[in-house]
């Protein structure tokens, strides 16, 4: 299940077939009851079906296009209910992969964790099933993590691609922000003990099942005030319809004005289109976060996050790379910048953190130097945090790199030059290094915290759309803002501590604004349980994926934006249809009002405007564009509305443009293409 799988096919054969059986088990008006419009549209369905049975008893001379009324009616409901059940079977799916990652696998239960006797780990085979909350258990290389639980002692590596799709091992150790672990998972390399944390059943592979699934999900606040408005359009338009049986008997319209012809200009009228595609955009909306691997607890996290005003953004991993790389030399008066290159490289040969590699890679890149490994004479100087200083002893020379102040305090003079150099690296939020030989300083290397070269454009469409960026970050203020003012973000939280992130947040929200934010450490859970939109990261603590309302498979802190932009598109999507459905109703009033009435009011026929003729046809044929418009809008409803980052203004000119001009057009087209079919086929 990786973001970068290949996404489901909307014509999935299985689903399809899947859906076509779902959409008519769906006709129990039980579950219908959910959907006010769908379900008035089953209800009038099912009144001019009796009205078709009555005329062909009669032999009336309306069987015909009372029967074809009543197939369409049932249509729509079927269209509506199959759109739907389409976006819940794409969301089954992915349950169906994520059930297959679960196995019955064989636990190691300690029968002493903590190992009071001191003598080798003696443990017990049980299931996994068997397994209860604090129990702890041993996992080797090779073994199934048997449950979620905590890492309370070891380090090991771990593949979480039955979770992630990721194949690369991530390491998993006790004592941090990466000892969670999940089970399923397998253990590749040394061991851990693990307390389990989630009992058979409740562990974090089946809540995402009960979660994808989503067939009992409850509607979000939206999505209850939009059904608030279409079921209040639907009375509304009852109410009109009933009214014009006595105004059509008044005017001596009653025999073209039946209960069939009222029925379907009942539901050419109500909202069915978006009634009919509401709940499938938000099931298909959560299905867009499964696809990159995101996990909702609930769809009004999704809605919530399409509604974000600021997003809170740690520095390391999001807005840098998270280890500083080398970016420059900086000799003292009189030696070469390669002579101060060449002794940083040999200092940094042994230095396997990712400054060191940096060093020795920018030395080699920018001078062409290479350099074999240290000698059998050479001895290594490692790093240590109390020193704070790295480097190799080789014959005749003594090489020391370090923190500045540490490689001055062995009694190393500073020139001037040397300490401007220093400052200005500091001024501008990089880190300076000293270089010595045998006691003489050679200069500063320049490491700095690299901005990752896309992220300024990516803030500055977040911008446009309205949204403000904060970072967060344990740097002091002047490294903070030089990082801040390269990144492009519109503010900045230095030297942040976790209530700092909390009550920023409540700052905010008490002027009424969303926020997002993304943690994986347990000093991140009050806000992430505070926040709107909080993102936890799975490699994360059991604390923080507990507080999120949202939780990253990938571990990925940068997919914060991209779950911002699936909010909007869900948002987006249910604004677009639900504008080109009520736009729709304008088109079937000229289909519709002008042939019922416009014997008795010649007048109307400057409403006909398409030209449609007989009443019976033209009613028919409104019915047909009514039903196969659900079908036409549900890949749009799955796939959602094309996003793009510009303001609020120019969206909403431009889905009114669309969606709106648009609802109002489609119809007028459709509607006199199946009317030209329906009387050249004489179908009534």
């Amino acid at each position: 299940m990786s973001s970068k799988a290949q996404a489901l096919s909307l014509f999935d054969q299985r689903i399809l077939r899947e859906a076509a059986i779902s959409a008519l088990k769906k006709l129990d008006p039980r579950a219908l009851a959910r959907n006010p419009v769908i379900f008035v549209t089953e209800v009038v369905s099912a009144l001019v079906t009796v009205e078709f049975i009555r005329d062909v008893a009669l032999g009336s001379s309306d069987a015909s296009f009372s029967g074809q009324i009543a197939a369409w009616l049932w249509f729509t409901v079927l269209f509506a209910n199959f759109a739907e059940a389409i976006a819940e079977g794409r969301g089954k799916a992915q349950a169906d992969a994520l059930r297959r990652t679960r196995t019955d696998s064989r636990a190691k239960r300690l029968i002493d964790p903590e190992n009071s006797a001191g003598l080798k780990p003696v443990y017990e085979g049980v299931s996994a099933l068997e397994l209860k909350v604090s129990d702890v258990v041993l996992v080797e290389a090779g073994d199934l993590i048997p449950g979620d639980g905590d890492v309370i002692e070891g380090v090991a590596s771990v593949n979480e691609a039955a979770i992630t799709g990721e194949s690369a091992p991530v390491i998993r150790e006790a004592g941090g922000d990466r000892s969670a672990v999940t089970g399923g998972t397998t253990v590749l390399s040394d061991w851990i003990k693990v307390k389990i944390t989630a009992a058979p059943g409740s562990s974090f592979i089946d809540r995402m099942i009960a979660l994808v699934e989503g067939a009992e999900r409850q509607k979000t606040p939206n999505e209850l005030a939009l059904s608030i408005l279409l079921s209040g359009l639907t009375i509304i338009f009852l109410i009109v319809c009933v009214t014009l049986w006595p105004f059509a008997a008044y005017s001596g319209a009653e025999k073209s004005v039946t209960i069939t012809v009222l029925v379907a200009l009942l539901v050419c009228l109500i909202p069915t289109t978006i009634g009919g595609l509401l709940s499938a955009i938000g099931i298909a909306g959560m299905d867009r976060l499964i696809r990159f691997n995101v996990i909702a607890t609930s769809g009004r996290a999704v809605e919530a996050s399409g509604d974000v005003d600021t997003l809170l953004i740690d520095k390391t991993g999001t807005i840098t790379y998270g280890n500083r790389m080398a970016d420059g030399f900086f000799p003292v008066v009189g030696v070469q910048e390669r002579a101060l290159a060449e002794a940083s490289m040999l200092a940094s040969l042994a230095d396997d953190t990712p400054e060191g590699r940096s060093i020795v890679a920018l030395a080699r890149s920018r001078y062409n130097l290479t350099a074999a490994e240290p000698g059998a004479g050479a001895k290594i100087v490692p790093f240590s945090a109390h020193t704070r200083i790295s480097g190799v002893d080789l014959p005749g020379r003594s090489l020391r790199k370090g923190a500045v102040d540490a490689v001055l305090a062995n009694g190393i003079s500073a020139p001037d030059e040397f300490k401007r150099a220093v400052e200005r690296i500091s001024r501008s939020g990089g880190t300076p290094l000293a270089v010595s030989d045998n006691g003489k300083l050679l200069g500063v290397v320049h490491l700095k915290d690299v901005v990752k070269p896309d992220i300024k454009t990516r803030f500055a469409e977040l911008r446009a759309m309205g949204i403000k960026t904060v970072m967060v970050t344990g740097d002091n203020p002047l490294t903070a803002a030089a990082i801040a003012g390269e990144a492009g973000v519109d503010d900045f939280i230095a030297q942040a501590k976790p209530e700092d992130k909390l009550n920023y947040i409540r700052r905010e929200q008490q002027g009424g604004r969303l926020i997002a934010m993304c943690g994986d450490g347990s000093n991140d859970a009050p806000a992430l349980a505070q926040a709107d939109v909080g993102v936890a990261m799975q490699s994360g603590t059991q604390a923080a994926r507990e507080a999120g309302n949202m939780v990253d498979l990938d571990s990925d802190p940068t997919k914060l934006i991209e779950i911002v932009a699936i909010g909007k598109q869900l948002l987006m999507t249910r604004g677009s249809l639900t504008t080109f459905s009520i736009a729709n109703d304008v088109a079937k009033y000229f289909a519709i009002i002008p042939a019922l009435f416009v014997a008795t009011y010649p007048e109307l026929k400057a409403l006909d405007i398409m030209g449609l003729g007989d009443a019976h046809p033209a009613i028919l044929s409104a019915v047909i564009f009514n039903a196969l418009i659900i079908v036409a809008l549900i890949p749009l409803a799955l796939k959602g509305v094309a996003y793009r980052p510009i303001g609020a203004a120019a969206l909403l000119r431009r889905n009114l443009l669309i969606y709106g001009v648009g609802g109002v057009i489609a119809p007028f087209i459709g509607i006199k293409a199946i009317d030209v079919l329906v009387v050249a086929l004489h179908l009534v």
